[in-house]
């Protein structure tokens, strides 16, 4: 994203320099307008900036120019600046919808410090909603392998080139990474898409029953076979199978399932007559096969003939870029399942979204949206849920007291100081697992007052 601007309005020339100097000498990038009119031209949905405006001036005063501004987005930052010392007036203005309010004379480097957390929010603002309209207007795979990480582009341009095959495909991840998704995907996007797709959870069957579940059986095959049942391959028949959790299934089924492979035909328990199935084999496998091969929990066999085409389903650690886009998605899943607005996304939970290690990845991260929309529980450890009061590491409530930007500020403090303590005190590993420069680690440390000594683990402790 371009560099945020703020568009500084008054109408004294002096105060006009002024301003620009110690706003730039504080590395922003200022535009400065004598009067409302000409700063108006400069307003639009998509300004990445701030407005900071004198409410005294002639022709178009500061009131106006905020309304205007509001008009065009409810969400554009304007700070509104007057001498007169007027507390009513400043109730009005933040009634009004305006950012902040300061008075004459100001402390430019207070001004400047407003000024940075304005441009913060206006950022994420606008990075939402970019991330909306892209989930959006997105359609096809874009809208189910949700990412622009180069794992994830490189994962969707395999589905597209593998779906309209009947190859069978071996789907490698850790658990909760999307494996299931992918099958979908693969049966979704081919020419098996109007026929059935039936995912088994190789795990979740008894032992006792997975034959039967698989491959059905005759009236009288065992005690309590009372009817025939069609088995889940041959209710697939002409679509696509899951064999999840592959690793799962006992050694004396995977023969049986070889063979059915191999010969695309099943044989009912309790019948010796072949069944010819038109099915493609997905199966999903948190565990390496190969090794489990050689250790003899899995047959070499099996491993080989599934194992024709293998797709590795990426963690999200090894895509934390994809986390603010996938995090929105399934927030907008959950406000349709429970009927509930989205909360406003703070920087605060960005950042401790991309800083957490998401051990049980995208399923745990489905969750965090569903509490987020909620507004329950701890979104990510450390983080409450909107609206929620929590203690911070220095006892403090971060949330549901004071103005927004207040409350930005304590979750901000909160999870720096979680942060320092987890590292010992070491600002590298903070700023890196935070996703920060070091100078802004260092400016956001000394804006609230923290010093790295003050967590440093003692070798008694």
């Amino acid at each position: 994203m371009e560099e945020g601007r703020v568009l500084f309005v008054d109408d004294e020339e002096p105060l006009r320099h002024a301003v620009q100097q110690g706003l730039e000498l504080a590395g922003h990038n200022v535009a400065c307008f004598a009067t409302a009119r000409s700063a108006e031209a400069q307003l639009s949905r998509d300004l990445y900036g701030v407005v900071v405006s004198d409410i005294k001036m002639p022709d178009m005063d500061g009131f106006a120019l905020l309304r205007r501004a509001l008009e065009i987005d409810p969400a554009l930052p304007v700070v509104l600046v007057t001498g007169h010392g007027d507390v009513p007036l400043a109730v009005e203005a933040m009634r009004a919808g305006a950012y902040d309010f300061i008075e004459k004379p100001f402390d430019t480097a207070h001004l400047a410090s407003v000024v940075a957390r304005a441009l913060e929010k206006r950022r994420l603002v606008l990075e939402v909603r970019k991330l909306r309209q892209e989930l959006e207007t997105g359609s096809g795979l874009e809208a189910r392998l949700v990412g622009r990480s180069p794992a994830i582009e490189r994962l969707r341009g395999q589905v597209l080139a593998l779906a309209d095959t009947d190859v069978d495909v071996l789907l490698v991840g850790e658990t909760g990474s999307g494996k299931e998704v992918v099958a979908r995907a693969l049966h979704d996007f081919g020419g098996r898409r109007d026929r059935p797709f039936v995912a088994i959870n190789c795990g979740a069957v008894p032992a006792e029953i997975i034959e039967s579940e698989l491959f059905g059986h005759v009236a009288g095959a065992f005690t309590g076979a009372q009817k025939p049942r069609t088995g889940k391959l041959e209710f697939a028949d002409g679509g696509t199978v899951l064999l999840d959790e592959i690793e799962s299934m006992p050694l004396a089924l995977q023969v049986k399932l070889l063979r059915a492979i191999e010969t695309r035909t099943i044989e009912r328990l309790g019948s010796n007559t072949p069944v010819p199935l038109d099915i493609r084999f997905v199966a999903a496998s948190k565990a390496d096969l190969q090794a489990e091969s050689r250790a003899g929990r899995f047959r070499e066999d099996l491993y080989y003939r599934l194992n024709v085409v293998s797709l590795a389903v990426p963690t999200l650690r090894e895509r934390r870029e994809d986390i603010p886009l996938l995090f929105n998605h399934l927030a907008r899943e959950a406000r349709t399942r429970y009927r509930r607005d989205i909360p406003e996304l703070d920087g605060a939970l960005i950042s401790a979204l991309m800083a957490h290690d998401w051990p049980g990845n995208v399923r745990e991260l489905r969750n965090a949206a569903d509490r987020f929309v909620l507004g329950l529980g701890e979104v990510v450890p450390g983080v409450p849920a909107p609206g929620e009061v929590a203690a911070g590491a220095d006892g403090v409530a971060v949330t549901g007291q004071g103005t927004l930007p207040e409350r930005l500020d304590a979750v901000e403090k909160s999870i720096l100081m979680a942060e320092l303590r987890r590292n010992n005190g070491s600002l590298k590993a903070t700023y890196e697992s935070l996703g920060l420069s070091r100078k802004t680690l260092y400016d956001k440390l000394q804006r609230h007052g923290l010093r790295r000594e003050d967590f440093l683990v003692s070798e008694e402790g």
